[in-house]
């Protein structure tokens, strides 16, 4: 099994983007405990209870000049972990929380001032396979803090 660490850890009361950084979460089954979701018709619920976007990915976009940061395109969790590593059916597991990957988080023009010339497909799965945010849905609730470490299930 592979493994990888939580690099930053965004939500917020007020909703929208972007998400400023926090310590900590607490997850439950319907996401991020407090957090407003202005948008439920596509995020948040049950099967996009959390939003997950791999470090490597911020990082190619940054090297292609887009001014994407941690928490700017809604993500809660920024993990070190390659992107493909993530996808349906992966499991997550933290000291006290599992996640388990169910569906790309489609992009929309409220992350667009992360992108050169607003061009938020940049994140499109179906444009850009790997170069994707994600949505997972809790197996178990619980806290998840900054710099923990995680382990990573391929079968789920």
């Amino acid at each position: 099994m592979s493994s990888g660490s939580v690099l930053g850890i965004f939500a917020t009361e007020e909703g929208g983007v972007p998400k400023p950084s926090v310590d900590s979460i607490d997850v439950r089954l319907n996401g991020v405990y407090g957090e407003r979701i202005r948008d439920t018709k596509h995020h948040g619920g049950p099967k996009r209870a959390v939003c997950i976007l791999s470090n490597q990915t911020l990082e190619s976009l940054q090297q292609d000049g887009h001014p994407i940061n941690g928490g700017s395109t809604g993500e809660n969790l920024l993990l070190d972990i390659t992107e493909d590593q993530l996808g349906p059916g992966i499991r997550l597991k933290f000291r006290h929380v599992e996640l388990e990957i169910s569906t790309p988080a489609p992009p929309c023009k409220t992350i667009q001032e992360s992108f050169t010339d607003g061009d938020f497909t940049q994140l499109s799965h179906k444009l850009n396979p790997l170069r994707t945010r994600w949505y997972a849905k809790v197996i178990q609730e619980g806290l998840i803090s900054t710099g923990e470490s995680f382990i990573i299930k391929t079968n789920a």
